[in-house]
């Protein structure tokens, strides 16, 4: 019973990491709209795990069920991605001035500027590996202030913006731009001026949401065209 119980389990995993993957690729649409069978026909999966993997994923707001027809990737409501960023700045500043306030310096911003400001460019990370870094340096920031309901808030924030958030990393200026921008930061907070931080911390994060939405509606655009021109192909193949 143990072993069977653990295969849906991996099974529901492989199915989640399969759609999410497809959500994060375009593959799968902001819209469009599929069926439990689609997709267990698509991974060779049965019914159960690719039900635990769509709730999974409308849990964590990238998948919505609708009445009596099937799924959806949850559409873009671009609105609410922008109150999301107005609060991440929120507490992210705030998190500046909790860490100038504070009488010694944390540990995790000489660890953070060990990263952010290597001794040669080669150093740099790049890829998923430059991404995942950015969203630990300011996780870590904000863990640094020592709050830890702001600190959960934030970390909930962050996991409902990371499927356009790591869109920032897929141009290398905007690479280069965060290691910069980074950098500078952490030298105003290490040089305890929490608001030129503040300040800082503010435009950089505006420059990345300004970048994000250029870049996803620029993605969905190309991935909706590539869709059409599939059903054309399709259409006019004997």
């Amino acid at each position: 019973m143990a072993t069977n119980t653990k295969r849906k389990e991996s099974m529901a995993d492989r199915v989640y990491e399969a759609l999410k993957d497809d959500i994060f690729e375009f593959r799968l649409i902001p819209g469009d709209k599929f069926s439990e069978g689609d997709v267990g026909t698509r991974l060779n999966a049965s019914r159960t795990p690719v039900r635990e993997a769509l709730y999974r994923l409308q849990r964590e707001g990238y998948v919505e069920v609708l009445f009596r027809s099937g799924w959806q990737v949850k559409p873009f409501d671009f609105r609410q991605v922008e109150e999301l960023y107005d609060l991440r700045i929120t507490l992210e500043r705030a998190a500046m001035h909790k860490i100038c306030g504070l009488d010694e310096e944390p540990p995790a911003i000489r660890t953070l500027t060990a990263i952010w400001n290597p001794d040669h460019p080669s150093e740099r990370a790049v890829g998923s590996t430059a991404r995942a870094l950015d969203e630990s340096f300011h996780c870590d920031l904000v863990a640094a202030a020592g709050n830890r309901e702001m600190t959960r808030i934030h970390r909930e924030i962050t996991d409902r913006l990371r499927i356009i958030r790591r869109l920032d990393f897929s141009r290398e200026d905007r690479v280069e731009a965060t290691y910069v921008e980074h950098a500078q930061i952490l030298e105003a907070l290490r040089a305890g001026h929490a608001q030129d931080a503040a300040e800082r911390l503010t435009r950089h994060i505006r420059a990345s949401q300004a970048a994000v939405r250029e870049i996803t509606i620029e993605r969905i655009r190309e991935a909706a065209e590539a869709h059409r021109r599939g059903q054309e192909i399709a259409q006019e193949s004997p």
